[in-house]
């Protein structure tokens, strides 16, 4: 372990050009908190000319790349969501600037909740004038509507029944949900919910597509990858506390971590060569978040790779086991001592481990069979010997099982190709990880904004399970607004099937996405418009009321710096005790709009 030189301190403006420290920072500092217009936020201000939902400045074009939004309003209305372009993993080799212009380049049409065309991608003010006045005519009959029912509504034992998966609650919440546990949450919204810029930490130059996998959190440091090496920075103050070089590229991680803050990871054992461009992922190893050590590392060898040394492509973690999988088979260690539990094996009936869900549980994904004609099984394991628990067998036409929860287990497949939107999705499986047996199948073609990694195993983003129903943000579709879309968070009961009440409004403008839960509340995170910054929201496990946790600055500067980490699918989010990090997982060689992009981003409503 090596002690790196501490970085300066936050600066208070992004740098304005190329990479190394930021420049100096004009008065008051970049990420200081500003003070609220007179009336405090959300005081009635007069409209600006033209109405509200305009811009109070003309239209300009796209200034910087993020979440499939501009930073300020665009010229013409969007003409299609930003994130229902084809998925594209990093392992695609594709360039990081392409990735995130790319739904300026595929326009598709616009769905809200799985229906085509329910959006148009932008308002019309034709559209606007008739809804201001159906609203003014719905307004007048709610007038008169609400005098009868306070006159004839018995009061307490009345209950509005809500429909389609809406609440009939008016703070956007549900009533009477069943089967929520876990009582609540750690995460408490602050005096005030207005955070500032804690720090940054600068964006270190590449020369070509560089995987910078994995973000993690202990209770004093935050932990992120860099070019061959692992660094910890200072929760509060974000200087290094340690590195851990490494001998070659990360090229798998797991967000899962022990209850001593550990973690597990995959690299290379080398660097590029002229002869080895590209070596392959052959090491296994453990890293302690607190100490800052590298606990262990080795490689394995397995029948399935001759002479070799097994290349794993994933890795997860599950109690006291590492397991690592890929085209070789998969291998499983002891987390603390990095003793093998089991090795790559390859059965008489050409069967083997292709890869492993951990957390709660540890799940294998077992592939039999040709690569042309798969047959694919599910396995819940026991974690310290690698003994079957359960199996269920996949339906024909998957190729790529996603393991999205091992406890309760749910498994995402796109079934024979049918997702049709790049998401890998066109199912949820529920299964009973004791018996084997399927609980509910849940169809999601077309209708939510979760991804998976296309041949990964345990490579999901913008779903959370929890309370035994799994949350998810459905597709982006048009709102009240002129310009900008939106979206929700709804649930599925994970027993059933079926859709709960549970729905909740990310707001004109903003679009909202699952991160974890916390006790039985669910965190979400708000994309930031393009004259505002992110949020953080705490919605609650019986209810589903949403509470603010944190608002980042809406300054320009800061708004471009927590928009340009990528496409929301991707980014690397972690909030913990009033505190956000913004990561991306992979870099690309410089560019024209690096003047506003970090390796990593801290918000805090901290003093």
């Amino acid at each position: 372990m090596t002690q790196p030189p501490q970085p300066p301190q936050p600066p208070n403006e992004p740098p304005q050009g190329g990479f190394g420290p930021p420049q100096e920072p004009p008065a008051g500092g970049f990420g200081a908190p500003q003070e609220p217009p007179a009336g405090g936020f959300g005081a009635p201000q007069d409209p600006p000319p033209g109405g509200y939902g305009y811009p109070t400045q003309p239209p300009q074009p796209p200034q910087q790349p993020g979440y499939g939004y501009p930073t300020q309003p665009p010229a013409q209305p969007p003409t299609q969501p930003p994130y229902q372009q084809q998925y594209q993993p990093p392992y695609q080799q594709q360039p990081f600037q392409q990735q995130q212009y790319q739904q300026f380049q595929q326009p598709q049409p616009a769905t809200a909740f799985g229906v085509p065309g329910a959006g148009d991608g932008g308002g019309k003010k034709s559209k606007t004038q008739l809804q201001i006045i159906i609203a003014a005519a719905v307004a007048v009959v709610l007038i008169i509507g609400t005098g009868v029912y306070f006159l004839t509504s018995s009061g307490d034992g009345d209950k509005n029944e809500a429909k389609d998966g809406s609440s009939s609650s008016s703070d956007g919440g549900k009533d009477g949900d069943k089967g929520v546990s876990g009582g609540g949450g750690k995460e408490q919204a602050p005096v005030n919910t207005k955070a500032k810029v804690a720090f940054q930490v600068p964006l270190p130059k590449v020369t070509d597509l560089t995987s910078v996998y994995g973000s993690w959190l202990s209770d004093t440091t935050y932990v992120k990858t860099g070019i061959n090496q692992i660094v910890g920075y200072d929760l509060v103050k974000g200087t290094q506390l340690w590195t851990i070089p490494l001998p070659g590229e990360p090229c798998a991680k797991t967000d899962h971590v022990s209850k001593d803050y550990k973690t597990a990871i995959a690299f290379a054992a080398g660097k590029p060569t002229a002869d080895n461009k590209y070596p392959r992922c052959t090491k296994v190893g453990v890293i302690d978040l607190k100490a800052g050590e590298l606990l262990w590392s080795k490689s394995v060898k397995g029948t399935n790779a001759g002479d070799r040394d097994v290349g794993f492509s994933e890795i997860t973690l599950s109690g006291e086991t590492v397991a690592g999988g890929g085209f070789d088979g998969g291998a499983a260690f002891d987390l603390n001592t990095g003793a093998i539990r089991w090795k790559p094996d390859v059965s008489s009936d050409g069967c083997y481990d292709s890869g492993y869900g951990g957390g709660d549980g540890l799940v294998a994904v077992r592939r039999c069979g040709s690569s042309s004609d798969p047959q694919l099984s599910v396995q819940a394991l026991n974690p310290l010997t690698g003994a079957p628990i359960s199996s269920y067998k996949m339906p024909a036409g998957v190729d790529y099982p996603h393991i999205v929860s091992s406890k309760p287990l749910v498994v995402a497949a796109d079934v024979g190709d049918t997702a049709g939107d790049g998401s890998g999705i066109s199912d949820f499986f529920s299964i009973d990880e004791k018996t084997g047996k399927l609980r509910a199948r849940i169809s999601a073609a077309g209708k939510f904004e979760a991804r998976c990694g296309s041949t990964d195993v345990e490579k999901c983003s913008l779903i959370v399970v929890g309370n035994d129903k799994i949350y998810l943000p459905t597709a982006e579709h048009e709102g009240e607004a002129e310009y900008g879309r939106t979206n929700e968070i709804v649930s599925y009961d994970l027993a059933t099937g079926k859709s709960t009440t549970d729905r909740a409004d990310a707001g004109e403008r903003y679009k909202m996405y699952p991160l974890r839960m916390d006790g039985s509340n669910l965190l979400a995170y708000k994309t930031p418009p393009y004259d505002k910054g992110g949020q953080i929201v705490s919605l609650d496990g019986s209810s589903f009321k949403e509470t603010l946790l944190m608002e980042n600055p809406g300054d320009k500067a800061i708004r471009d710096a927590e928009s340009g980490f990528g496409t929301i699918s991707g980014v690397e989010i972690r909030y913990q005790d009033g505190r956000m990090f913004i990561a991306s997982p992979f870099l690309s060689k410089p560019s024209e709009y690096d003047s506003r992009r970090y390796l990593a981003m801290s918000f805090t409503t901290k003093k």
